[in-house]
């Protein structure tokens, strides 16, 4: 591993220390983190340029899935917290410490992709059990 002398502005910072805390990490694996974020959305060349607060991250089964941006929830999870739970944007940001413009750029994304979203709901709800 290499070192890197790295300036940050103060309120970004203080930003990112606050995230790093709220996720039990330190800010050294919080900008690793973004930076590892960042630079695997830009190979892949997922990411939808109309929503940066969006990127895709692949899970364990390897299947790149759309999240809030240096958040780890999922795009899904806002819509499923929407459609489902009828829960407001204000109530989703509340419940997941997320900003209004985050659920609103989410529930943008689902709009231009919500055939890939939907049938990821699908596939998710397929799998549950079902308990009597």
């Amino acid at each position: 591993m290499s070192r890197y002398p790295l300036n940050l502005p103060t309120q970004l910072k203080k930003e990112a220390e606050l995230f790093a805390t709220q996720q039990g990490i330190s800010l050294n694996q919080f900008i690793m983190w973004s930076v590892a974020e960042k630079v695997g959305a830009l190979s892949q060349k997922l990411d939808d340029p109309e929503y940066p607060q969006v990127t895709y991250r692949r899970g364990t089964a390897g299947i790149p899935t759309p999240i809030l941006r240096g958040t780890g929830v999922r795009v899904q999870t806002v819509v499923i917290a929407n459609k489902s739970w009828e829960l407001s944007a204000e109530e989703i940001a509340s419940n997941y410490s997320l900003s209004k413009s985050q659920i609103n750029e989410a529930m943008g994304f689902y709009n231009a992709h919500k055939t890939e979203i939907d049938t990821s709901i699908e596939a998710e709800e397929s799998m549950e059990p079902v308990y009597d």
